[in-house]
């Protein structure tokens, strides 16, 4: 094991750094769904259009995506203490503008600003717990770090949906100022970590090529359903920008004597799985609740903050799944417990294609835990061996890859699954108004019931199909979902050093 440059840190200091991080982890992953709910009402309230106000949500993933893996070099130069109390800071004050915005162009600058200063947080707090405990508590430092990853974008619309309706939208924003002035407190009196160095070099060619190809890869994702995808000009230029700029850098990367992503990183075979597995959990995670919540709200008419309270349950499962197994990782093998966690999220997804408009809150609530405790069973694993065998100067670096990685594999998911439910659509629509025949048996039946001679009979047939075709196309997204995960089970063993930790051979 590589962790000479990592020293643990014990006690009650131990107790409060892991506070520390925690609440910026999870004040940075809520943003990441927080604010969806409150779209409609900034709409109103910004008076601008629904195309415009989606920008809220596409600057602030586009700034975060972009200096992600910036991070490694940002902590070389400016050291980890220095830049977590900055990147706090400027997500707190960023965060107090967005509260204030009175325009739509105000708003999306404020956001820009908001993801720059986020986009460090999570992967330098990832690395300050891996520092902070020795090997064999890895798993349960892990299983902490994921509560705030995992409950973030869980928890997200819940609490923005509560906010929005009995206070105003714009306290999704002023509720990270409390949280954030915490974690400062905090990180001010125990936070250390490796200071910085002027002799710090960035490959600028480096950063700014794969910058250009996560930026236009985030654009063409999150703008291509609205466009018409490859009908349009602009989702056209973005998708040669992202092939472009990921050419560029990948040449890059093998030409250059000292490249923006050190190229040990793809030398280790557990990061590089790690990076596979992860784009797979991120994708599966955030699509899954973005095709529940309109589920719930348009299919089966619940109110926005119903449908979150019935997917906070998914939450609570992942948060005992994540506590039980960092326990568990000391004494069985860790691609146990990640096929153990892939096989209950593949049939908590299977469940959900099985779901249908008059389903029980019950049914929901259970397929939730399973998908929360499948989830958590797997990112704690996850998360502690793709850097069990990468050197400890590696770190950074390697949890800014990871947590840029995990961030694409929900943009891609989201994208994917979006564009799938409105195409099968149509689709089954068609389909299944082909049947709906005066000369059908069926038809001729129902006929004087659903007064099908009149416009309002019509309508209502039209609206039930629509349904009927909604749900399948729902229905076959989950079994898409189900089928990925199951076909990256596998991979699992292709990790090493997955032994239990308390067998190392060295323990710091």
């Amino acid at each position: 094991m590589s962790d000479i440059a990592a020293t643990p840190v014990s006690g009650s200091r131990r107790a409060a750094v892991t506070a520390c991080v925690m609440i910026a982890t999870l004040m940075q992953a809520l943003d990441s769904t927080i604010a969806n709910v409150a779209l409609p009402y900034m709409q109103g309230s910004l008076a601008t259009t629904s195309t415009q106000v989606n920008w809220v949500l596409t600057s602030y993933i586009v700034a975060a995506a972009i200096l992600t893996p910036a991070t490694g070099w940002l902590e070389a130069r400016f050291g980890r203490r220095q830049l977590f109390i900055v990147c706090v800071t400027g997500f707190v004050v960023a965060s107090m503008l967005c509260g204030t915005a009175t325009s739509i162009e105000q708003m999306v600058i404020y956001r820009l600003i908001q993801g720059a200063f986020g986009a460090p947080v999570v992967p330098l707090s990832q690395a300050v717990l891996l520092d902070s405990y020795p090997l064999r508590q890895r798993g349960q430092a892990m299983a902490i770090f994921g509560l705030g990853v995992m409950l973030g974008p869980i928890l997200g619309p819940t609490l923005g949906g509560w906010l929005t309706q009995y206070y105003d939208w714009r306290w999704v924003f002023y509720v990270n100022v409390p949280l954030g002035i915490l974690t400062l407190v905090l990180a001010f009196g125990f936070l250390e970590g490796r200071t910085g160095s002027v002799k710090a070099r960035l490959d600028w060619f480096g950063f700014a090529t794969l910058g250009l190809a996560i930026a236009a890869l985030q654009l063409f994702l999150d703008r291509g359903e609205q466009l018409n995808w490859f009908q349009s000009t602009e989702i056209q230029v973005e998708f040669a920008l992202a092939v472009l700029g990921l050419y560029l850098f990948v040449v890059h990367t093998m030409t250059a004597r000292q490249p923006f992503l050190d190229g040990r990183l793809f030398a280790d075979r557990n990061f590089v799985m790690g990076q596979v597995l992860i784009f797979v959990v991120g994708a599966v995670l955030l699509a899954t609740l973005s095709l529940l919540s309109p589920y719930l709200e348009r299919l089966m008419g619940y109110p926005v903050l119903t449908a979150g309270l019935v997917l906070a349950p998914r939450g609570i499962g992942t948060m005992a799944a994540m506590l039980l197994v960092g326990r568990l990782m000391s004494v069985v093998d860790t691609k146990y417990l990640l096929w153990v966690g892939l096989g209950l999220t593949a049939v908590a997804l299977y469940q959900m294609s099985q779901f249908t408009p008059d389903i029980s809150e019950a049914t929901i609530i259970k397929t939730g835990l399973i998908q929360g405790f499948g989830l958590g069973f797997v990112f704690v694993p996850l998360s502690t061996v793709t850097f069990a065998t990468l050197d400890a100067s590696l770190r950074t670096q390697g949890t800014g890859f990871y947590s840029l990685i995990r961030n694409v594999g929900s943009s891609v998911g989201i994208s994917v699954t979006t564009f799938l439910l409105t195409r099968n659509t149509a689709t089954m629509h068609a389909d299944l108004a082909a049947h709906v025949s005066p000369y059908s048996r069926a038809v001729q039946e129902l006929g004087p019931v659903l007064a099908l001679d009149t416009l309002g009979g019509k309508a209502s047939v039209n609206e039930l199909i629509d349904v009927q075709a909604t749900t399948i196309a729902y229905a076959d997204n989950f079994l898409l979902m189900m089928y990925i995960t199951i076909l990256i089970m596998p991979l699992v063993f292709l990790l090493k050093n997955t032994r239990p930790l308390r067998a190392a051979p060295s323990s710091p």
